[in-house]
């Protein structure tokens, strides 16, 4: 089991529900429902330094989660990236990629709650 999140460049206000239907999308390989941002390259590649991707893992840290956390390769566009971690880390991530996000002023997309989170701390309810 993994804990997967969303991030993306928020060019508009979407609800929830819409939000999910582009990570399903997004999932499906369909990158059209988000815009390329240099955002996006940025947070990507700050979350890699901290984290590097799981195939370019050292075989002698292949078991090391506090090193890389993640349960497959991370899904990445000039729009988008979708990460994976493995169920131990799921907080973690979850703090991480929240903080990132928001940093880059990106949105933050949890589908295991069905939520989108803007760089402000709204959300996509009504």
């Amino acid at each position: 089991m993994s804990y997967d999140l969303a991030v993306w460049f928020p060019n508009k206000r979407i609800s929830n529900s819409e939000a999910g239907k582009l990570y399903v999308r997004l999932c499906e390989e369909d990158i059209s429902g988000v815009i390329p941002h240099p955002a996006v390259d940025a947070f990507y590649a700050e979350l890699i330094a901290k984290h590097p991707e799981i195939d370019t893992v050292p075989s002698d840290k292949i078991d090391d989660h506090d090193y890389c956390p993640w349960s497959c390769a991370i899904d990445h566009s000039p729009g988008h990236v979708i990460t994976n971690c493995i169920w131990p880390k799921a907080t973690y991530v979850h703090h991480l990629v929240k903080s990132l996000a928001a940093k880059h002023g990106l949105a933050l997309f949890d589908p295991q709650v069905g939520e989108i989170i803007y760089p402000d701390g709204s959300t996509g309810s009504p």
